[in-house]
């Protein structure tokens, strides 16, 4: 009886450990593609092209541009709903490239995964 119990738990161990590089693996493609996400830049325009906000693909506001000629004629609250609106679509755009990005890698799995705190 013990005979077949260590044989059964060597085979075990093998796989195992082939799960265990798989997953190494996994998690150097995800880091990999991870810092190609950050060099990405996604640009938001507004106001018909008045304003526009760049963001990096882990969503860090590179750019906000805005043209003088219109802050000429507006006023405090719209300049705000304007900026927070090319703001938040700026970090949609951003986090759709980054759900993309990773889930060529892990085939739809990152979404599942995300809540985990593994970092995507």
């Amino acid at each position: 009886m013990a005979k077949g119990f260590g044989r059964m738990g060597g085979q075990m161990g093998g796989g195992m450990g082939n799960m265990r590089q798989q997953f190494q693996n996994l998690q150097k493609q995800m880091q990999e593609q991870q810092e190609k996400i950050a060099e990405m830049e996604v640009t938001s325009s507004v106001g018909g092209g008045v304003m526009k906000i760049t963001m990096s693909g882990d969503q860090v506001c590179k750019a906000v541009e805005i043209d003088p000629e219109f802050l000429k004629d507006v006023d405090a609250e719209m300049l705000q709903d304007m900026l927070l609106t090319g703001i938040n679509s700026a970090i949609e755009q951003s986090k759709k490239i980054q759900e993309e990005q990773m889930n060529s890698i892990t085939g739809g799995l990152a979404s599942g995964l995300s809540g985990l705190g593994l970092g995507f």
